[in-house]
Parts: C-alpha cells; sequence; structure tokens
C-alpha cells in the first residue's frame, strides 16, 4: 500500500503537500518544481490556503491535483495532529477517485514520516464487512501511496505494526457470535503455525475443570459456547526465563449476567474482548518484527452469558488460587477470568512481570474519558517503561494509586474476598484492579484499563474513526522492543 521515493516526484493523479503557515508566508517549498511551484504560489497570492490546521485548498493542475493541507505553526505541531490533518485529507472528497497518492512531509524526519504512516494505516480504516452499500467505493488501502521521503526498514516497521493494530481492529468490531473462544483459538493457531521458537497451551472447558480454574468457569456457566484459556509462549531470546507475560481479557459478550446491563449500555459489549483482541494484534506484532524477547501471550476467553445455568450474585467460589471470592456482582466478571489465568500463570510459568490489559471498568471512563488508559501498578521501574512507550506511541496512558489500605475494600464477610469494591462505585478502577492484586503473588504487575480507549461510539475521535481502536497494541509492542 505504501512506497517511499526520495526525492518527491510530483508525477501521481494527486500530490498532498502539508504545509506550514511558516511554509505559506515564505513560500518556501522546495519539493516542488518551478511549474507546479508558481501555481501553488499563484493560489497563495490571492488568499485562498493560509497554512492553518486542518485546511484543506486543491489546486488543479492540467489532470494532476495538488491537495494543500494546512498543519499550522510548525513549532507547534504536535504528532498527533498531524495524524488527524493527514487522515482528513485522504478521505476527503477531493481525493475520492485517485488511485496513485504522493504524501510530502513538512519537513524529512523519522518521527514526522511515522506518524505519517500511522495516520494513513490507522487513520483510514473503517469497518465495512456488513455494508451492502458503497461496494464500487474504494477505500484508502487500495490506493497506491507514496510518501517523499527515503525507504528506510522501521517505515516498514511501522506498516507491521499499523497492521497489527488493524488487526485487533477487526476483532473487535466483529459479531460476537463470529468472534467466539474457539474462532479466537484458531485466528491464533494461524499465526503461530510452523515457528519454532513457539509453544501453545489451550485449556477447554474440561481442562479448566480439571485443573480448577473456578472463576473462569463460572463467568462462562451460563453460556452454551466454549472457554478457552490460550498461552502462546514466544521464546525469541537466548535467554533463558524472565518472561513477560501479556494477559487479555477475552469476554466475547458480556451481558452483565444476571446483573444485567440496561440499555445504552449493553449494545457494544461485543468489545469486552478488547483486551485479548490486543493480545493477537501485539502477537502478530511480535512474529513480524521477530523481537528477540520471551513473552507469554495470554487470551482469557468467555462469555457472560444469563439463562437457568448463569451464576448468581451471592455465590462464593474458589479460585484457581485456593482464595474463595465472593460475587457481589456478576458485571464484575473480567476480573474473575484474568485472576484465574493470573494464578495459572504465575504457578506453571512464573513470569518475571505480568502485565492485563482490559475493558475493565465504567469508572475509568468517569476518571479518564476516551483518550487515556488507565494504568495500575506495583511496580515503579514498570511504570516508567511503559510511560516512555506511551509517550513515543501516542498510545497514552495515565496512572491510578494502589495503596495497601485498598485491600479493605475488597475485603469479604463469608469468603476470602469479593469481586466489588466500595460501596456506590466509589473508586471503582482502584478497586478492580486491587482485586487482580490480590491474584499476583509479589509479581511484577501492571494493569491497563482500555474501557474508555477501546472504542469509538460518536463519528471520530482524534484520528480514529468509528469502532475499535485498538488501543495498546502500538504501546505493548513499543514496551517489548526496547525493555
Amino acid at each position: 500500500m505504501i512506497s517511499y521515493q526520495y526525492p518527491a516526484k510530483l508525477d501521481k493523479q494527486a500530490t498532498i503537500l502539508l504545509a506550514s503557515k511558516e511554509q505559506v508566508k515564505k513560500r518556501d517549498f522546495a519539493n516542488l518544481n518551478s511549474s507546479i511551484h508558481n501555481e501553488v504560489c499563484r493560489t497563495l497570492d490571492i488568499n485562498l490556503f493560509s497554512g492553518e490546521r486542518e485546511e484543506l485548498f486543491p489546486v488543479v493542475i492540467q489532470k494532476q491535483i495538488v491537495l494543500l493541507v494546512g498543519i499550522g505553526d510548525e513549532n507547534k505541531l504536535s504528532l498527533t495532529a498531524l495524524r488527524v490533518v493527514l487522515r482528513n485529507a485522504l478521505l476527503s472528497s477531493y481525493l475520492k477517485k485517485t488511485k496513485e497518492i504522493e504524501i510530502i512531509p513538512p519537513i524529512q524526519n523519522d518521527n514526522i514520516v511515522k506518524a505519517a504512516i500511522e495516520g494513513i494505516v490507522i487513520g483510514t480504516y473503517s469497518w465495512e464487512k456488513y455494508k451492502t452499500q458503497d461496494k464500487n467505493k474504494e477505500p484508502v488501502s487500495a490506493k497506491k501511496i507514496f510518501i517523499a521521503a527515503p525507504h528506510k526498514k522501521e517505515y516498514e516497521d511501522a506498516e507491521r505494526i499499523c497492521a497489527g493494530v488493524n488487526c485487533t481492529r477487526d476483532l473487535v468490531n466483529d459479531n460476537a457470535d463470529t468472534i467466539t473462544a474457539t474462532y479466537v483459538e484458531k485466528i491464533i493457531r494461524g499465526l503461530v503455525q510452523g515457528k519454532k521458537n513457539i509453544t501453545l497451551e489451550v485449556l477447554n472447558k474440561k481442562e479448566l475443570a480439571r485443573h480448577g480454574l473456578g472463576l473462569h468457569l463460572a463467568v462462562n456457566q451460563g453460556s452454551a459456547k466454549e472457554p478457552r484459556l490460550i498461552i502462546v509462549r514466544y521464546h525469541g531470546s537466548l535467554k533463558s526465563g524472565d518472561y513477560t507475560a501479556i494477559i487479555g481479557k477475552g469476554m466475547t459478550f458480556d451481558t452483565g449476567g444476571l446483573n444485567l446491563k440496561p440499555s445504552g449500555h449493553i449494545e457494544t459489549m461485543r468489545i469486552d474482548m478488547s483486551g485479548a483482541a490486543a493480545v493477537v494484534g501485539l502477537l502478530k506484532n511480535t512474529i513480524a518484527l521477530n523481537l528477540r524477547k520471551n513473552i507469554l501471550f495470554v487470551c482469557a476467553m468467555a462469555e457472560n452469558a444469563i439463562g437457568a445455568e448463569a451464576y448468581k450474585p451471592g455465590d462464593v467460589i474458589c479460585s484457581y488460587s485456593g482464595k474463595t471470592v465472593e460475587i457481589g456482582n456478576t458485571d464484575a466478571e473480567g476480573r474473575l477470568v484474568l485472576a484465574d489465568a493470573m494464578s495459572y500463570l504465575v504457578k506453571n510459568y512464573k513470569p518475571a512481570r505480568m502485565i492485563d490489559i482490559a475493558t475493565l471498568t465504567g469508572a475509568c471512563v468517569i476518571a479518564l474519558g476516551h483518550d487515556y488508559t488507565g494504568l495500575v501498578t506495583n511496580d515503579d521501574k514498570l511504570f516508567q517503561k511503559l510511560s516512555q512507550s506511551a509517550d513515543a506511541t501516542d498510545d497514552r496512558l495515565w496512572r491510578l494509586p494502589i495503596y495497601p489500605e485498598l485491600k479493605d475494600a475488597v475485603k469479604s464477610q463469608i469468603a476470602d474476598i469479593k469481586n466489588v469494591g466500595l460501596p456506590k462505585g466509589a473508586a471503582g478502577t482502584i478497586t478492580a484492579a486491587e482485586f487482580l492484586h490480590q491474584f499476583t503473588e509479589g509479581t511484577p504487575w501492571a494493569h491497563l484499563d482500555i474501557a474508555g480507549t477501546a472504542f469509538v461510539e460518536n463519528k471520530q475521535r482524534m484520528y480514529f474513526g468509528h469502532g475499535a481502536t485498538g488501543a495498546s497494541v502500538r504501546l505493548l509492542t513499543h514496551f517489548l522492543q526496547y525493555n
């Protein structure tokens, strides 16, 4: 989809010229040949384009379009804004029928080019599998796009990472009855097939019961669909041991159980497997980048359905770790399957660190909105590394506290622990994290709550259109690359 050529050739059907206000003022367009430069300057001379951010203006030169795209003040340009303006340009009606597009960055800079790649691949993604109209409309992914930059491996890697993000988005956006636990298992088996440095352990319903993963089974017992705990051991380093475990919550649909979710909240609950989908995208990236690290990729898959067999509020269930759990609310189910998965990993795989990723709490949306993932961790070094990766990838996170007294919030009067925290939903995000903390057995651990960041319900948020965003795939890929 993307090719690289340097210097700019200006020989395609369309050229996107990313221009700052300073460039417009000085008429500083060194990449343009004289004839195109003159035509662009004529447009500027009559004040039809000033370079303001997100400003678009087409210049037609014979059979070619030069689309002027404003990026605002050059010294204030953020990479986020660059992704946004490039997305808007590529999806504009001006380029609807073009088949080849050349993009000229404002400056030659690796971060600028990689942000442009993300604006192209992530920004123009759309989920249209079930649309029966506009079948003749050519998506941006079908166009040939050329970036006026020298070819580099890190640009190819950026494309691979974006492909992993979009793989995650496809899984989240599809129907819940399509993306079942067995379907995810099939996808993972396809990714790892033939890889000598990868082993796979899959626990089905019978094996979950045999091993005693009581919490996982309880959540799924109202469903006719099979649960799964899928563990991929990726041995990419010669160093023995020292595995990083990435654990994804995989609720293929979450009704809330007998504590049924109301209208206005239940409709998008196919997204409750966004954590597991992120793990799949991360696995895809790890294989594509051939990372020299030891990693455990874990998908804890279940469906929280209602029916005669569903688990009930007030039940006390024994976890894999041996701790008994009082069920205060059947809609606090994700932490249950994650708790059993974490305990199973600690005992059988002994990872050096664990990171779980989950659409865990609506409280996180209240606290942080939709642009920042919530982070809770018991390890300051892990926080620092994850924070650095978040800054590098624009896959944002914000740390929330965890502290010794918080364990009192999840105490039960009839069991060892309960799956809900303080009354009236107070501190819902950090009490949910504290529940998980009880199953880490001292392992360095971080919890990423992507409830707010995993999905866009309105038309657009930043450079994401409607639907799944692939939250934390870029963040965790960078973390694994550089730590």
